[in-house]
């Protein structure tokens, strides 16, 4: 189920649906699917146009201070923040740009607004090394965090797998402070409310920065079609669970 929901987000994608129309217009000899596969390769890699899309996704949460979060029982760090490397057969762990989530985490449990915090196992068929709460679990004990403190689910693979994860571990209706990225949020909250838990957002890893509009904004980049085809990804997910529950 997991390949599934890997790889149909990427056929509807902004990458697949050009791919899929410039074979159809090199196949059947017609200059309108390449044109329109060419177009759609220059709008979607504007600066312009996937700071919007990136907006949109985090639009609705902004920054806040952790002293202005209310208290709850426990804190959930959702996963998405390590990478893995292997060197001389050896895995080594780094941190991705949502290290701000177990930053955030900690952050919370110092300033004693709930006394408990839950990490995922995340781990996917094709990881390698330990389920990433794991490590997170280390890294948050060498910050000063009581490992009596420290909770982990099962190992999950998604969302979905973490919300009903953490659902067996909590009472139903128990009072959390969900962290995770901004973008993400309204897909994690729906997930989590749905399994009878009260949940207080508390978004981080913003992805739309300040800047000045320059040229460079209306020129093609790589990092911009990125970025909107990371949010078409993104809408996919949430029309899904939308659609679920």
């Amino acid at each position: 189920m997991i390949y599934i929901n890997k790889i149909l987000p990427i056929i509807v994608s902004p990458l697949g649906l050009i791919i899929i129309l410039l074979f159809f217009g090199v196949f059947r000899k017609r200059m309108l699917p390449s044109m329109i596969a060419l177009i759609l390769l220059i709008i979607l890699s504007l600066p312009i146009v996937s700071r919007q899309l990136i907006k949109f996704l985090e639009q609705g949460y902004t920054l806040i201070s952790p002293n202005n979060v209310d208290t709850a029982d426990t804190v959930i760090v959702l996963s998405g923040m390590i990478r893995t490397i292997k060197q001389n057969n050896e895995i080594y762990y780094e941190f991705s740009d949502a290290v701000d989530r177990v930053f955030a985490g900690i952050e919370l449990l110092k300033l004693n607004k709930a006394q408990k915090i839950i990490l995922t196992r995340g781990k996917l068929p094709w990881s390698l090394g330990m389920p990433e709460g794991e490590f997170l679990a280390q890294f948050v004990k060498s910050q000063g965090i009581n490992k009596n403190q420290v909770i982990l689910t099962e190992v999950v693979q998604n969302t979905n797998d973490e919300a009903i994860a953490v659902s067996k571990i909590l009472p139903k209706n128990s009072k959390i402070i969900l962290v995770t990225s901004a973008f993400h949020m309204p897909r994690a909250k729906t997930v989590f409310e749905n399994q009878n838990l009260k949940v207080i957002p508390y978004a981080v890893d913003f992805r739309l920065g300040e800047k000045k509009m320059d040229v460079l904004d209306f020129l093609p980049q790589a990092n911009a079609f990125k970025d909107s085809s990371f949010y078409f990804r993104e809408i996919i997910g949430r029309a899904y669970y939308s659609l679920r529950y």
